[in-house]
């Protein structure tokens, strides 16, 4: 028993922090999903639906505590520290995440838990039973919870929750330190945009007529006299769709203009929405904008704001730039910010700045050397 509760102990530990550390580079990303789960709950049960349009509304402070907490906890464990505490919340923690995660496979929700964030994509019941695992393993953790020889890292568990929180704090303000998106430095959104190459992996349920026995196949089978089709999965669908499928931008006529954005050196300035944007950040954008035209870099705003609402905006700040509409769900993806700045050279992203952090001409000239 006391082998098995110090591989438990182990294991769930390089988990939860692994998994902390991958979301807490990126809490938006997190709540972002959180909200998605909220909302639907808001949907799903309209009698707690001023609770869960609450919990939808504060998502990203929650998103930063649960990704916080779970490095918090992961490190914990491994350092077998006040177990007894620790214990009590991994279990509460997993138990939340287990129902999630079920939730989302069972009813087909929410089709992507976020448990690795965006450095690993699960599906639902994988997702799931990942938990269920994780939940077995932490209750040996809690049934032995008083028999593991207790640590007294108080100095150390106060650093690694200013580092935990404070990196969470810096990807909110600033941008992921570590970005998993297919929008990160270096990466090319046309090259990303193709068809992958990967032939299709099918498996087929069949029901035999005869024996009424459940039959799965790799192939069709034909014979329809003893075979009655069932269903049909691809079994590498995710290895199948390009990693990038929504993006398209076009201006305010219809126009199309996704391929032109792939075409020399673009700024992308995306503006997920304007009522936020103070005057400063107006400001600097201007700068940015004037400043990237000077070295031969043409500015692009990309926003999902209905039209006649971002017209006021343009007119009320005597803004010039040319504007394009994009999905919000792509904005949300490509800037973690809002406003967000982001350099391309033929498609390739060369340099990308949170609002807090909008460049200078001479950080652009230098990024595109």
């Amino acid at each position: 028993m006391k082998i098995l509760a110090q591989i438990a102990r182990i294991i769930v530990g390089v988990i939860f922090t692994f998994s902390g550390f991958v979301k807490v580079v990126d809490p938006v990303g997190t709540g972002i999903k959180l909200e998605e789960y909220f909302e639907v709950f808001a949907q799903d049960l309209p009698s707690l639906q001023g609770v869960f349009m609450f919990l939808a509304h504060n998502s990203l402070t929650l998103s930063l505590i649960f990704c916080a907490l779970e490095i918090i906890l992961g490190i914990a464990t491994l350092l077998s520290y006040r177990m007894k505490y620790t214990s009590w919340l991994l279990l509460i923690i997993i138990v939340f995440f287990t129902f999630l995660t079920f939730y989302s496979a069972y009813f087909n929700k929410v089709t992507d838990c976020g448990c690795f964030g965006d450095f690993l994509k699960l599906k639902p019941w994988t997702s799931f039973n990942k938990d269920i695992f994780l939940t077995v393993l932490i209750l040996v953790i809690f049934i032995f919870r008083s028999g593991y020889k207790e640590s007294n890292l108080h100095t150390f568990m106060a650093i690694t929750t200013i580092i935990s929180f404070g990196l969470g704090i810096y990807a909110i303000r600033y941008l992921p330190p570590i970005d998993f998106l297919p929008y990160a430095v270096g990466k090319s959104i046309p090259e990303q945009m193709k068809p992958t190459g990967v032939k299709p992996i099918m498996e087929f349920t069949f029901l035999n007529k005869k024996t009424n026995e459940t039959i799965v196949a790799k192939e069709f089978l034909m014979d329809t006299l003893t075979y009655k089709y069932v269903s049909m999965v691809t079994l590498n669908e995710d290895k199948i769709k390009p990693k990038i499928t929504d993006y398209n931008i076009s201006d305010s006529q219809g126009n199309n203009y996704t391929d032109s954005s792939f075409t020399g050196k673009k700024l992308l300035v995306i503006l997920k929405n304007v009522e936020q944007i103070d005057e400063a950040e107006v400001i600097n954008l201007k700068s940015v904008i004037k400043e990237a035209e000077s070295i031969g870099v043409q500015p692009m705003i990309l926003t999902s704001v209905i039209q006649a609402d971002y017209e006021k905006f343009k007119t009320t700040n005597h803004i010039t730039t040319p504007y394009f509409s994009a999905d919000a769900t792509v904005l949300k993806t490509m800037a973690r910010t809002n406003p967000c700045v982001i350099l391309l050279e033929n498609g390739v992203v060369k340099g990308k700045w949170g609002n807090h952090s909008i460049p200078s001409k001479k950080e652009l000239a230098e990024t595109l050397k």
